[in-house]
């Protein structure tokens, strides 16, 4: 199933996209897209029952916001350098053992918000990244197997990150990763179930209509379930609870002088194979 969530922010209403593209409403069936919805298999049934039963009310999408596909975020836990291409063009060794950190949940908006480009930066970059989403309560998992087994599905993200407050600013990444606006997420929330390998998917950018990002989920150096799996080791996650996987080559930190880090009035296009598009034109905070 692809979820979502359409409405102006803060009353968002739960939706589905059918198999001919149409947009239904759900709130007849569930009050949210949220972690409980996620880990309620009978609810879950209940939603995938009305999709197949032709019945939901169509939605006319002209003028209708998309918001995030996840209501009441838990914490979004991001991996750093998790694609082998990203690694080599920054100067980066692969690390041993994944490169974990947090940005809070606040960071999260519409897949076509608008991007605020924080005051004082001077290196505000691009990130398309492959989220997961936390299905069943998952502590201290054995195998890369059962991590798999306790995602409920996948969004696009764009990790947007500002590289002078990340790393030259001292102190861990945080401060360039959780600026307002900082993680748009969506359009949908694709079910584990219609994702056959989460291992063979395309990621693309662009930046003004270039392309700047074109990479594949096979380059990362930990797949989705051991990332899963290795982070359950440390924090239990929760249903609701988003990883961000990490992107691939491309990002301006990467590129030579003058890097084009984003300004305001850039638009930025980025897409997963699968999962949908985003749109965000950034505009000074």
């Amino acid at each position: 199933m692809k979820l979502l969530r359409v409405g102006t922010a803060g009353t968002e209403r739960p939706a589905l996209l059918d198999s001919e593209g149409v947009l239904r409403d759900l709130s007849g069936v569930v009050p949210d897209v949220d972690g409980a919805l996620l880990a309620d298999d009978v609810a879950l049934g209940r939603v995938r029952a009305a999709a197949e039963s032709g019945e939901l009310p169509a939605l006319d999408a002209t003028g209708l916001r998309i918001g995030p596909p996840l209501a009441r975020i838990g914490k979004i836990v991001c991996i750093g350098l998790n694609y082998h291409d990203h690694a080599r063009e920054t100067g980066a060794e692969p690390p041993a053992e994944p490169v974990v950190f947090f940005k809070a949940a606040d960071t999260v908006v519409g897949p076509y918000d608008t991007v605020l480009v924080p005051r004082r930066s001077v290196k505000t970059d691009w990130e398309v990244e492959l989220a997961v989403v936390i299905g069943r309560t998952a502590r201290y998992l054995e195998s890369a197997q059962d991590g798999l087994a306790h995602v409920a599905g996948y969004a696009v993200a764009h990790d947007v990150s500002e590289r002078e407050f990340q790393i030259e600013r001292g102190g861990t990444w945080d401060k360039g990763k959780n600026c307002e606006t900082f993680n748009p997420l969506g359009p949908w929330l694709v079910t584990a179930d219609e994702l056959a390998d989460p291992q063979n998917l395309s990621l693309r950018l662009w930046v003004n209509g270039e392309l700047k990002q074109d990479g594949t989920t096979a380059e990362q150096i930990f797949p989705v379930g051991e990332v899963v799996r290795y982070v359950s080791q440390f924090m239990t996650l929760y249903p609701g609870d988003v990883i961000n996987t990490g992107t691939p080559a491309g990002v301006a930190m990467g590129e030579p002088e003058p890097k084009p880090y984003l300004r305001a009035g850039d638009v930025v296009e980025l897409e997963i194979e699968g999962l949908g598009r985003q749109r965000q034109e950034f505009k000074d905070a």
